[in-house]
């Protein structure tokens, strides 16, 4: 049996779970529902208890005023009392008993049981009220008469089936108003809230045509009530969130591309110039090593853009010697006719990894490689805050009116020049400068073709 009963215990709650509405409207409808109920059935107690007493208390008013009537037919002026006969006895017989002390003087015709409560309520003495359901339901009431020298009781009777007929009638009534007001409780309550859910049902609507990258809309540029506007403000701030995390990917995605597209096309270059020919045992080699140096290039350079993607920090920090870096830089093709790499001093160091210091420094190589018409210098040299690596080539240079968008992802200055870049090298550059304290800036003033300085902490 205890099992059974365990089993049963969490049966119950899942009955209900399922009966509950899935709606927001139907739940908040049923308990608006459940309320009224339980408020309109307090009322309709109340209001039917006290129209019970309301009708109990006319009841015995109409008693005394037929004990009072028949109270004036009662002699008690003499030691004797005595019922005085006068027209229309009838009338106030009806139902009436007159006692003398205990002493039954008088009783209505065919009276039945009822003269037994009639002498125990005269017994009693004083003005008393009580109910007896003797072939139906009766209401009795006492009252004294006093004399000089006797004292008689009168005690009359009345049928309280009209009153009880009237109090249900009441109650029926209460309780066909509480039908029809629950029902339109209800009712209301769905419209309410469905009103009051239509702007939510088109936030919802707006949400799944929305695209949270390309769409400027957002829900805080409509009018809602003050709840639906924090609403609106918190899904506001979520898009926008959302929309940075997308662009940052995204942005992620093509710096890696790009910065990778080098040493890719260098394995790609010594695997088809490989098999071109038949290959010597030490040219095989060569070709290894180049391959291993690539794919070493393409490892620091996923790593160098992943941690700084993921916080903006060096997670190794270090020095590099300037010099020997920008050797290697040189070394990768494709390389303009005159190419040249100085320093003041055969130790410049700056305070950064030489992974990251190439990744900055190779984006200008290549931008400057790819524009220059016949000469690239870079020139490294200590300052009074740090180091300072220059960039320069004899191109065309940057156009003025492009002057200030040259550092957005994305934007190049004439996408048509047949030159290949998405336009993610320098923005590149400057982003993971100034995530080791330093900076990238381009000069306008230099002329002919560009000069960018790569600003960077001593080591």
């Amino acid at each position: 049996m205890s099992g059974i009963r365990h089993r049963l215990r969490p049966a119950v709650p899942a009955f209900l779970h399922r009966l509950a509405p899935r709606t927001l409207r139907g739940r908040l409808s049923l308990v608006a529902l459940a309320t009224a109920a339980l408020l309109m059935l307090v009322l309709t107690v109340a209001f039917n208890v006290v129209a019970q007493h309301r009708l109990q208390h006319q009841a015995d008013d109409e008693l005394r005023t037929r004990a009072a009537a028949v109270a004036t037919t009662v002699d008690t002026s003499g030691t004797t009392v005595h019922v005085l006969e006068t027209s229309h006895d009838e009338l106030l017989d009806t139902n009436v008993w007159i006692y003398a002390g205990r002493r039954l003087l008088e009783e209505p015709p065919n009276p039945g049981r009822l003269t037994h409560v009639a002498d125990a309520l005269a017994g009693r003495g004083g003005q008393r009220c009580v109910t007896a359901d003797v072939d139906g339901p009766l209401r009795l009431c006492s009252q004294p008469v006093s004399g000089e020298k006797s004292e008689a009781t009168v005690v009359t009777a009345l049928d309280l089936s009209p009153y009880r007929s009237s109090a249900d009638t009441l109650l029926l009534g209460s309780l066909a108003l509480d039908v029809v007001m629950l029902a339109c409780t209800y009712a209301l309550t769905r419209l309410a809230v469905g009103h009051a859910l239509r702007p939510v049902r088109t936030m919802t609507d707006q949400a799944t045509q929305w695209s949270a990258v390309a769409s400027e809309e957002r829900f805080g540029s409509r009018r809602h009530p003050v709840e639906l506007a924090r609403l609106g403000t918190s899904l506001d701030a979520i898009l926008d969130r959302i929309r940075t995390l997308l662009r940052h990917e995204r942005q992620l995605t093509g710096e890696l591309s790009h910065e990778l597209r080098t040493p890719l096309s260098r394995i790609i270059a010594e695997l088809d110039w490989w098999q071109t020919r038949p290959r010597t045992a030490d040219q095989t080699h060569a070709t290894h090593k180049v391959i291993a140096e690539a794919a070493q290039s393409m490892r620091t350079i996923c790593d160098t853009l992943l941690d700084d993607a993921r916080g903006g920090t060096l997670t190794a920090p270090g020095t590099a010697d300037v010099l020997p870096a920008l050797r290697r830089l040189t070394e990768l093709p494709p390389v303009p006719g005159h190419l040249t790499v100085t320093a003041d001093g055969p130790h410049v160091e700056a305070g950064v990894p030489s992974a990251l210091l190439e990744r900055i420094i190779s984006p200008l190589l290549t931008n400057a490689c790819r524009y220059a018409h016949s000469k690239v210098a870079v020139r490294a040299y200590r300052a009074p805050d740090g180091v300072r690596v220059e960039v320069i080539d004899d191109g065309p240079g940057v156009p003025p009116s492009f002057a200030g968008q040259l550092f957005e992802p994305g934007q190049r200055a004439d996408p048509g020049d047949g030159h290949g870049g998405a336009g993610l090298g320098l923005p590149l550059a400057r982003r993971l400068a100034r995530s080791a304290g330093g900076e990238v800036t381009y000069d306008p003033g230099h002329t002919p073709g560009a000069r960018f300085v790569v600003s960077l902490p001593a080591g």
